[in-house]
């Protein structure tokens, strides 16, 4: 039975290998056919591709790297994935391997737009411009109807110098969309750059006299003028504009400009006066052309002008805090104090979060002696701005010279601890504190607070002058006190209170010739006459031997207001007495 079985088997196979034989010796021969495309499995790819977009918007480049690569050992030719890791090395800043990607991604698919555009930005990167006219070619190929492409590659052409092929995709573009601004500018910096200046002006003489109402022609073509030396030609066309629309801030602006060109500063000036009295035109551009007149300061008719013109603004914009405060400015400037106050409290109560106007206005009073103003203007200051340490500063100081020390000190120690970078205001700060602990006699922190004002600043005057007073009154390190005097002497000098303190410091050390030469030096420097320095200059002249020239001068210190509780004693006994 098994014998049987096998021999039909036998049989079977071999009739259909004859049938086999036979049928390929009936088709015809072929040639080698390409190996069929291995098979994706997409799903698994789209499941990592899903994985990798969500790493991706985690910002986990690393693990959506990873996640693109893995994609692309499977689908070398998967574009979306190519594209997407792309862009993942263009942020990571790895142009050359985004380049890579993205000519591969383009190769598979050169219908998509943002793939070009991606590889665009890359070449545009690289200012590889010839790469980068083809692909603008390709994306006017995809979306013929889009400006932006012809722009780009007009552009690519100007920088390669190409100006003819450049004036002929404006041409293109322009059938497309039509006449437009900025078609017109781009065909003018083409022709400048050619050199062919009566083209440029020409294009624009056609554009005013179809729309001979839009004055940003007339404005171009006397830009173009005057940028190439004719700016004649520039006043013509824009005196012409000016006839058009009298109250357009431009014109009078490119008119200041030309006429400030030829030396005409008077006319000059009226055209801008004219501008800065039209609302519309921009405050801020008024305002940076008055702040260009800061460098030149030193010269009267600059300040002048400034305010003049910052008076009009304030004027034309009455509602602007920053109008106000710059008028303020001006005012300050021209010595105008009064008016510069009010300007700044007008600018504050327009808008009373304004920091710097308020310190202004308070660094405008002190300057002024105006204590009380100080302190009610400052105080409201710290009410909207109380970590202000310049602000501290000034309310403390008006409270020293009102002689309430323990105001002042709360104001002056907050200064200290706002303040840390600073060290003017932090040395001003410390001084006045140093000041404030002698008058209620606590010496110690006096000392203490005068040092730190010349740890941060060696050259503060005051500091030097004042501590090296206040030792010498105690008859405590007088060397200290007699360089740290001199000190101020050399920084200040014909300071007739600095000199008078380091003569009183030579006569504690009992150089009295040197202490005779240097308070003669403050009475001559001093236009007032000083109670204090004459009373001195009677205590040296004592002890230089000249008994009558000091009774003549305790005498003299006494009608001048001297309140010297030794004074009726030095008179009567005609001695020195401490």
């Amino acid at each position: 039975m098994k014998q049987r079985v096998r021999s039909k088997v036998l049989l079977l196979a071999s009739c259909v290998l004859l049938l086999t034989n036979a049928i390929a010796q009936q088709r015809p021969v072929r040639t080698a056919q390409p190996a069929a495309k291995p098979v994706v499995d997409t799903e698994t790819v789209e499941n990592l591709f899903y994985s990798a977009l969500v790493e991706k918007t985690r910002d986990n480049s690393k693990e959506a790297t990873d996640l693109f690569n893995r994609i692309l050992q499977i689908d070398p030719s998967n574009d979306a994935t190519l594209y997407e890791l792309a862009n993942i090395k263009k942020t990571q800043k790895n142009f050359p391997e985004a380049q890579t990607l993205l000519e591969k991604a383009v190769a598979v698919k050169p219908s998509n737009e943002w793939y070009w555009l991606s590889l665009a930005d890359i070449y545009e990167k690289n200012n590889d411009l010839v790469k980068l006219e083809n692909v603008l070619n390709e994306l006017i190929k995809i979306n013929p109807d889009k400006p932006e492409y012809y722009l780009d590659i007009a552009n690519a052409y100007f920088a390669e110098k190409k100006y003819d092929e450049a004036l002929k995709i404006y041409d293109q573009l322009e059938k497309i969309t039509g006449p437009s601004d900025e078609i017109t500018v781009n065909r003018q910096r083409v022709y400048l750059k050619q050199g062919k200046v009566d083209q440029a002006a020409a294009g624009l003489e056609q554009r005013i006299a179809a729309e001979p109402n839009q004055i940003r022609y007339y404005l171009l073509l006397a830009e173009i003028y005057n940028s190439n030396g004719q700016n004649d030609n520039a006043l013509k066309i824009l005196e012409k504009a000016k006839k058009v629309d009298p109250n357009n801030g431009m014109v009078h602006l490119a008119l200041a400009d030309i006429y400030r060109d030829k030396k005409n500063n008077d006319a000059s000036f009226n055209e801008l006066a004219l501008a800065f009295a039209i609302p519309d035109l921009d405050i801020n551009q008024k305002m940076r052309i008055v702040t260009g007149y800061f460098p030149k300061f030193p010269e009267p008719n600059a300040k002048a002008s400034a305010l003049e013109l910052s008076k009009i603004i304030a004027n034309t914009h009455p509602t602007d805090a920053r109008a106000n405060a710059l008028y303020g400015d001006m005012l300050f400037q021209n010595g105008k104090l009064k008016e510069a106050r009010d300007a700044y409290q007008k600018s504050i109560g327009i808008d009373n979060q304004q920091y710097e106007v308020r310190e202004q206005l308070v660094r405008l009073e002190l300057s002024n002696n105006e204590i009380d103003n100080v302190i009610k203007d400052g105080e409201d200051a710290l009410s909207y701005f109380p970590n202000q340490a310049s602000m501290n500063y000034f309310v403390g100081v008006a409270w020293v010279q009102k002689k309430q020390y323990n105001k002042a000190l709360s104001y002056l120690k907050s200064a200290t601890s706002l303040e840390f970078q600073d060290k003017e205001m932090l040395s001003l700060s410390y001084s006045a504190l140093g000041d404030c602990y002698h008058e209620l006699n606590n010496i110690k922190s006096s000392d203490e607070a005068y040092e730190k004002s010349l740890s941060n600043n060696p050259d503060n005057v005051f500091t030097l002058n004042n501590y090296a007073y206040y030792l010498s009154i105690r008859n405590e390190q007088l060397d200290k006190a007699a360089s740290y005097a001199k000190h101020a002497n050399e920084l200040q000098p014909k300071n007739a209170s600095f000199e008078d303190t380091y003569a009183w410091i030579l006569f504690k050390q009992k150089k009295y010739a040197e202490a005779k030469t240097w308070i003669e030096k403050a009475m001559a420097d001093n236009k007032d006459k000083s109670a204090v320095q004459t009373e001195h200059y009677g205590d040296i002249m004592f002890y230089t031997g000249n008994i009558d020239a000091a009774v003549t001068n305790w005498k003299k210190a006494k009608e001048y207001g001297s309140k010297s509780p030794t004074l009726d004693r030095k008179i009567n006994e005609k001695k020195y007495v401490e």
